[in-house]
């Protein structure tokens, strides 16, 4: 079907964007694709690994010869974008995706443009990374993660699988919500733990303050359970904004439940704290495992290795005997013994199996994931 699209401009060319590039000059390699990028380190790398055709100068000039338009930017740059659309004439219909956070705003504002020739299908893939621009690219990143598609009501069918087509190189599983449905479910499972993660970083800085250890002490399971509050502070201010009404009423929820944990605690109420425990761990194990969410999966392996000189260079050598390459790699330095740990971090899962099974068959290392 995606022979009909002959000519794709995308912007924004950094970890989505340049990842959707990659998928589609794959899979459909007839495309031209154009890209366009306020980073021109991003546009290069793009261009040097063949995920764009051609660099583009001008917004109106490239959007009026498309055939698709990818907006792969923060919800507030894309609407932007997208109110430009309206006094741009078009001479033949425009598909117009975007990959953004949120679809509420982005949704209201589709409705209200009365360009005729546009035809908007929302886009969020539930992939990502905490690494940017272009260099953090990968064909893979979207594969078997959600991919949630929010058509706009003058969309017929035919176009949503027009898109899917042409994205179809992400291997990703589509699936069809309203904008409420999504920003409801993102609200809760993607926004609203890194808002409480930041928060706890903070909290525990407060005691670093007084207590120096604990920044020491906080660098194992404190440091992974809030990870995700390393990421980019911009992009988080503009997804808070964007869904502001669906966080104020969760958040209000959850200061009601940190009030009723906060009275068991004053109570002693040992039942009903035990029960929240028990409760909160089966509803964690009943999750699925290994699955793409609306919080990216960290693709890590941590590898306790003996305190002898050369062992962190024998690891990298085994791997890169082996062309599996390392996006990270950090010593946690919270233990006494004469074990130290590793953790590699890899752009995928099938890499961090490779690793596994390479450094395990080695037999001086024991390796695990969290």
């Amino acid at each position: 079907m995606s022979v009909r699209f002959k000519r794709i401009l995308i912007i924004g060319t950094g970890l989505i964007g340049g990842s959707l590039c990659l998928n589609i000059k794959k899979e459909h390699p007839q495309i031209t694709v154009v890209g366009m990028d306020a980073n021109r380190h991003s546009l290069e790398g793009a261009l040097e690994a063949h995920g764009i055709d051609e660099i583009g100068t001008d917004f109106a000039s490239e959007v009026v010869k498309a055939d698709v338009l990818l907006l792969c930017t923060p919800v507030k740059q894309t609407m932007a974008f997208l109110s430009q659309l309206n006094d741009i004439k078009l001479v033949k219909p425009l598909l117009v995706s975007d990959v953004g956070s949120t679809k509420g705003e982005i949704m209201t504002l589709v409705e209200s443009l009365v360009n005729e020739q546009l035809r908007f299908v929302g886009g969020h893939p539930m992939a990502g990374s905490h690494k940017s621009g272009f260099i953090a690219a990968d064909v893979n990143l979207f594969e078997n993660a959600y991919y949630v598609l929010t058509p706009s009501s003058t969309v017929t069918a035919e176009t949503v699988e027009h898109l899917q087509d042409l994205l179809k190189g992400t291997r990703g599983k589509f699936v069809e919500m309203t904008a409420v449905e999504h920003d409801q479910i993102t609200g809760v499972v993607s926004h609203l733990p890194h808002i409480i993660a930041s928060a706890l970083v903070r909290h525990n800085q407060a005691l670093v303050e007084q207590l120096p250890m604990t920044k020491k002490l906080a660098a194992g399971g404190f440091r992974d359970i809030t990870r995700i509050a390393s990421s980019d502070p911009a992009m988080w201010t503009d997804i808070l904004l964007s869904n502001q009404e669906v966080l104020i009423s969760e958040m209000k929820d959850w200061q009601g439940q940190m009030s009723d944990i906060l009275n068991w605690l004053e109570s002693a109420d040992r039942q009903t704290i035990f029960n929240f425990f028990a409760s909160a761990k089966n509803s964690r194990d009943a999750l699925p495992q290994r699955k793409s969410g609306a919080i990216p999966a960290f693709n890590d392996l941590f590898v306790q290795v003996p305190d002898h000189p050369g062992e962190i260079a024998k690891v990298t050598g085994i791997l890169a005997g082996a062309n599996v390459s390392l996006i990270n790699l950090k010593i946690i330095e919270n233990r006494e013994d004469i074990f130290g740990t590793l953790q590699l971090t890899f752009k995928n899962q099938q890499d961090v199996k490779i690793a596994y099974d390479l450094l395990t068959q080695d037999g001086n290392y024991t390796c695990y994931e969290k």
